[in-house]
């Protein structure tokens, strides 16, 4: 299965305006439906986790508005003078030790819906997230460090693996929605979630790195985009300006304060660039893989307020110049 066949089996999450209505079925799935080829110019920066730190909220929580899934088709441009991205061969899905504790969606190809619930956490099980999230950070660091012209993203799959088995982890996206991967590579116009496969890194090229792990029953997510070798002004420009828009995301999270701020501070960034923004979100995440919040970077209506205790991820703001669509 390719990038492209495996995320058209998939569904993104967009809410439908202004339609303000309860949730009357479970909620979709994350990934997104439209085929991974975009404008080689999109960039994919996300899920750096943002933790409340007052210690109690007396705010109401709004009704949860109407999500329903879109599949979604764009065009294929391309950066000029870059060959388009073409699938490699996958190679076989990576074994993991019996020891190793697995998440509940292990050993099954359905895709779980988003959990409704707000994950919340005490101070022992912040300990557990800190400590989940810091080896996802330690394997990004050195995914990072493989991202070099020639490298196969089949290569940097498999030293991820290796290195998470080896903490005692379990690599969340191996087997999620039968994904066949312990890491999401997406290079170029691949928006995000990309399986790796045969494909060398070619001089030129960015690609994002998703790594989730799991460590004693919760989920640690980080990604960032990397350039490989020489890349050009433009694309350095718009990795620099994504990179911006997450940090803008995280300064907005307080205790007490509309999650929609999110959206609002990183839609300012981008509007100075003449930027758009594609409708991929950030998400609850914890002892469950995604659940709400949804994480919207654009302006948005979404109800309710960040509560210490909560964890979630932000980054998936996705700017590109407008002029490309």
């Amino acid at each position: 299965t390719s990038q492209c066949d495996w995320q058209l089996r998939l569904c993104t999450l967009r809410r439908r305006r202004p339609a303000m209505k309860l949730l009357v079925s479970p909620p979709p799935p994350l990934f997104p439906s439209s085929p991974c080829r975009r404008s080689g110019k999109a960039i994919l920066q996300k899920h750096f986790h943002a933790v409340a730190t007052r210690e109690s909220c007396k705010c109401g929580e709004a009704n949860r508005t109407a999500i329903c899934r879109v599949a979604e088709t764009h065009g294929s441009e391309q950066v000029k003078g870059r060959e388009p991205l073409r699938r490699g061969t996958v190679s076989p899905r990576l074994p993991v030790p019996e020891h190793i504790r697995r998440p509940p969606y292990d050993g099954t190809d359905h895709l779980p819906d988003v959990n409704p619930g707000r994950q919340m956490h005490d101070r022992e099980s912040i300990v557990h997230m800190r400590a989940a999230c810091e080896l996802a950070a330690r394997v990004l660091q050195y995914a990072g460090t493989m991202v070099k012209p020639s490298v196969t993203t089949d290569e940097i799959d498999r030293a991820v693996h290796q290195m998470i088995i080896d903490a005692g982890a379990y690599p969340s996206p191996l087997g999620y929605g039968g994904f066949p991967k312990s890491v999401c590579t997406s290079v170029n116009e691949c928006i995000c979630h990309g399986i790796p496969d045969s494909r060398a890194l070619r001089d030129g090229d960015i690609i994002n790195i998703d790594v989730t792990i799991y460590l004693n029953g919760y989920h640690g997510d980080t990604s960032r985009t990397y350039l490989c070798g020489e890349v050009d002004e433009p694309t350095k420009q718009l990795v620099k300006v994504t990179k911006e828009c997450m940090l803008r995301g995280i300064s907005a999270c307080k205790h007490g304060v509309s999650f929609k701020a999110i959206g609002e501070r990183i839609s300012e960034h981008v509007n100075k660039y003449g930027y758009s923004i594609d409708p991929f979100i950030g998400h609850g995440v914890g002892t469950i893989f995604h659940s709400e919040p949804i994480i919207w970077h654009t302006y948005d209506y979404e109800p309710g307020f960040m509560v210490a205790g909560q964890t979630f991820t932000i980054g998936k703001p996705l700017p590109w110049p407008s002029s490309s669509r």
